[in-house]
């Protein structure tokens, strides 16, 4: 046992740079979580647990040590095969078959696991100086970076994360390099562990509280292939919940798919990953949905008619004129105007607006709309293709948001809505071997509903209250080959995409009008200090920030005279002209959606908003203790110094050891008027003292110390040193303490 502890004090610091290690390699298999099986990531970080713990532990020779690692690690593999599920041994196989058998299962993960053994093993034989200790950081930290910078993946935590673990490896190395060249120091300092710990927690302390407190500002500068993508022209890539994510059906990986405005909709579905980078700001008195292009043409896969390929009902747009539509409601509106200012280089086919454009009023500051045209049936504004200028940095548009009487619509039949309407064909489209099971759902929905408005509600409803959201959807249950089939009957999980086309195609089986759109959701408002939040009661932060994330899709249906009108399908979104009710003359529009359910991934980015909130609360907590009680220590050891700093302000200099004494003697004759001692004019401080021992015997001694040192300081021409008038500070205290206890 004392071979072991000596052991243990003489590797003290390998084991804290395996610990080290440990949290970095943690940081890498949180990036690699989702791309990983469940039982591959396990494998790897119990292997490496257990390679730390036997490395740590057993005080034997390196070889014996390697065999028993490498037992360890065949044996967690084959337990974690096990437990996943995907070996089971035939029972009545042989040994040999089995073990064969077993081999074979275990070779994929084995490999991952075996490959992180040896990454560890020769990080901690090989990085054990200063410059090797920073080239391996800044080679992980450069990693996570460029991942980062080229990939869906947020990685900022994982940055953190080998941040701390860095310098908690430097300052192990630092200490064994101090105990190698100074062993006398080192065993005095080790007897003295709590001072070394404690300057140890303050430096960590200090950096949690920084970066916690750091200011949330968005980087100026951009990565370089972002740059380059934006010099080329084309932009960052464009992937979505509303692009074309891959034709891949097996498990439910993002295929490097991120969230984005997408330019095809031919094939729909898939996984994606969520990015945040911004893509405009909106300036508007009211929480809009940012429409930008709709689609009619169903194939069973997705959305099939492509904006170029439509060209038909092109007119110039002109600035300040009002746009024509070719189906203006006759409900009441309410006039919107906003601004938009885009943030990234990115060209958009459209531009983008709240529910139906009616006014261009500027582009780029000026009064002219050169390079749009204004497609009427199905209200968007288009950037011209042929035009290769550039795509506005800011415009403002006007917009009429309807202010749909609810009542009144649901009781309008299918008669009172459509008859004599003519409606293009287009928007009742469903492709001709559309499933039935898909029609005979809907009829089963909407059976107890009488007119379109409520056989609307019932299929918005059924949609937002069956399926769940995830932005990675398991394809491993699909089957069917048409997109909504797959979705209500097999997948039954998605995203926008998935509702939005569900909806649109289940209400033209009703013979409801219906198209799909896509866009933007109202993004983020921007915070402002508390001081600015209100203005004589009126709301004074008008800003949307939107990102990639916000990408979204929803459905229109046309209610006849009432015109188009947006439905939103997606569980925690909230189309609010569709729950407008007619006592309330307001449009929903102002108001917030109830719960942004694409925008939870990004909370769960950070980490979850229970375990990953309650982490940091509690390591934040932690530091401010421990830098709280450090500057009362820092205070309490300068409490002298600080005792005369008024007095040190005043005279603009140092204040001398005899002059704090006198300093002090004032202090404590303060405190004896202070207890009722009363001092006349014409007596001196030795006759009052006199006076004052009289009446309170109890004090004497100390008063008459007290006096002794004043004298001393006042008239004496003996040196006064720092010593002397802390020993008067020590004796006025016990002073204070004798007129307490004494009458």
């Amino acid at each position: 046992m004392k071979n072991w502890w000596t052991f243990m004090k003489s590797s003290w610091h390998r084991s804290f740079g395996l610990l080290w290690m440990i949290i970095i390699a943690l940081q890498w298999l949180s990036f690699t979580e989702p791309i990983w099986l469940q039982q591959t990531s396990a494998a790897v970080l119990i292997s490496l647990s257990a390679v730390a713990v036997i490395e740590i532990l057993l005080p034997i020779s390196i070889l014996y040590r390697l065999m028993i690692e490498a037992a360890a690690v065949l044996y967690i593999v084959y337990r974690t095969i096990q437990y996943y599920g995907p070996y089971i041994p035939y029972p009545s196989a042989m040994f040999g078959e089995r073990l064969s058998d077993a081999l074979s299962q275990m070779t994929p993960y084995l490999w991952f696991a075996l490959g992180a053994w040896a990454i560890l093993l020769s990080a901690s034989f090989l990085v054990t100086t200063k410059n090797r200790i920073l080239l391996f950081i800044g080679m992980n930290i450069a990693a996570f970076a460029a991942l980062d910078s080229f990939t869906a993946s947020v990685l900022w935590q994982e940055v953190a994360w080998t941040v701390f673990a860095g310098l908690g490896w430097l300052v192990s190395n630092h200490l064994k390099s101090f105990q190698l060249r100074y062993p006398r120091g080192w065993k005095y300092l080790i007897d003295f562990p709590l001072k070394i710990s404690v300057n140890i927690a303050v430096i960590f302390a200090l950096v949690i509280l920084t970066g916690v407190n750091a200011p949330d500002v968005r980087p100026t500068l951009t990565d370089p292939y972002t740059a380059w993508k934006e010099w080329k022209g084309g932009g960052t890539a464009q992937g979505s919940g509303t692009d074309n994510p891959g034709t891949g059906t097996n498990g439910t990986g993002s295929s490097g798919t991120a969230s984005g405005y997408s330019l095809n909709d031919a094939n729909l579905g898939g996984g994606f990953a969520f990015d945040y980078t911004p893509v405009m700001s909106v300036i508007s008195a009211s929480r809009i949905y940012m429409r930008g292009e709709t689609r009619s043409v169903y194939s069973g896969r997705g959305w099939s008619d492509n904006l170029r390929s439509r060209q038909g009902g092109l007119e110039p747009a002109e600035a300040g004129e009002t746009l024509g539509n070719d189906y203006k409601s006759s409900i009441k509106t309410q006039e919107l105007q906003y601004t938009v200012r885009m943030l990234s280089n990115n060209r958009y086919p459209v531009l983008f607006g709240a529910y139906s454009i009616t006014r261009i009023d500027s582009i780029n500051g000026e009064k002219e709309a050169d390079g749009l045209s204004w497609r009427s049936p199905d209200a968007e504004l288009l950037v011209n293709g042929a035009d290769p200028g550039p795509y506005p940095k800011t415009y403002t548009l006007t917009s009429e948001l309807p202010v749909v009487p609810v009542e009144e619509l649901a009781a309008k039949t299918f008669t009172d809505l459509y008859n004599g309407k003519n409606i293009p064909e287009q928007y009742l489209q469903l492709p001709d071997n559309f499933p039935e099971r898909v029609r005979n759902l809907a009829g089963e929905i909407t059976a107890q509903a009488q007119t379109p408005y409520e056989k609307t509600m019932l299929l918005q409803q059924y949609l937002q209250q069956t399926f769940s959201y995830t932005n990675e959807p398991d394809l491993s249950r699909k089957q069917s080959r048409d997109f909504v089939e797959s979705f209500l009957f097999e997948i039954k999980e998605g995203y926008c995409d998935y509702y939005s086309t569900a909806l649109v195609t289940m209400a033209r089986s009703l013979d409801i009008p219906a198209r799909w759109v896509k866009g933007y959701a109202p993004g983020e408002q921007a915070q402002l200090p508390d001081s600015l939040a209100l203005r004589q009661g009126e709301a004074v932060n008008n800003n949307y920030t939107i990102t990639n994330a916000d990408a979204h899709s929803w459905a229109e249906v046309y209610f006849g005279d009432y015109g188009w009108i947006p439905v939103e399908a997606t569980p925690g979104f909230n189309a609010p002209l569709l729950t407008q009710s007619e006592t309330d003359p307001q449009p929903e529009a102002s108001q917030a959606p109830e719960a942004d359910t694409e925008n939870e991934p990004q909370a769960a980015g950070q980490g979850s908003e229970e375990s990953g909130l309650s982490v940091e609360a509690w390591a934040v907590a932690a530091a401010a203790i421990v830098l709280a009680g450090w500057a009362a220590f820092l205070l309490w050891q300068r409490r002298f110094g600080l005792r005369f700093l008024l007095q040190r302000i005043r005279s603009g200099r140092p204040l001398s050891s005899a002059e704090k004494i006198l300093a002090e003697t004032e202090r404590w004759v303060a405190l004896m008027r202070r207890k009722g001692f009363a001092r006349d004019n014409h007596e001196t401080l030795r006759e009052s003292v006199s006076r004052w021992k009289g009446e309170r015997p109890g004090a004497a001694d100390s008063l008459s110390a007290l006096l002794g040192w004043f004298e001393k300081a006042k008239y004496s021409p003996e040196v006064i040193e720092d010593k002397d008038w802390q020993a008067v500070y020590t004796e006025s205290l016990r002073l204070r303490k004798r007129l307490k206890l004494t009458k």
